[in-house]
């Protein structure tokens, strides 16, 4: 038997990403309503035995793959959150978009991804 699917109270409403941007307008598209902050926050930390690895790989310089890799995956973590986040206020894209991390301590780093949700409508022609 097929699971039911869930209520629309707990659908998940993403928006796409191809409707944020850093900059205040979409290209071929109008803003109806600004709907507020949308955001999406992480807390990410390689555990002991990747910060062992890390360490020994700084030692040689250059990136660090262990670290980059933590990162990569928080922002991308951050992002769908934040596409979430602004779904579930009703928008159907983001404007003034932005990544802000921060280190809580070390080797424990906060992502946030943040923009205002909007609603938008391609413009008239």
């Amino acid at each position: 038997m097929a699971a039911l699917p869930p209520p629309p109270s707990q659908q998940r409403v993403l928006v796409h990403p191809s409707f944020v941007t850093t900059g205040q307008d979409i290209a071929g598209y109008q803003v109806v309503q600004s709907l507020g902050i949308a955001r999406g926050i992480v807390v990410r930390n390689p555990n002991a035995g990747k910060m062992i690895y890390a360490g020994f790989a700084s030692l040689g310089g250059g990136e660090n793959s262990v670290f980059m890799d933590t990162c990569e995956k928080a922002r991308e973590t951050a992002l769908q959150r934040v596409l979430e986040h602004a779904g579930a206020k009703g928008a159907n894209a983001i404007i003034g978009f932005y990544y802000d991390t921060n280190e809580i301590m070390e080797g424990m780093t906060e992502c946030l991804a943040y923009g205002t949700a909007v609603i938008i409508q391609p413009l008239k022609q």
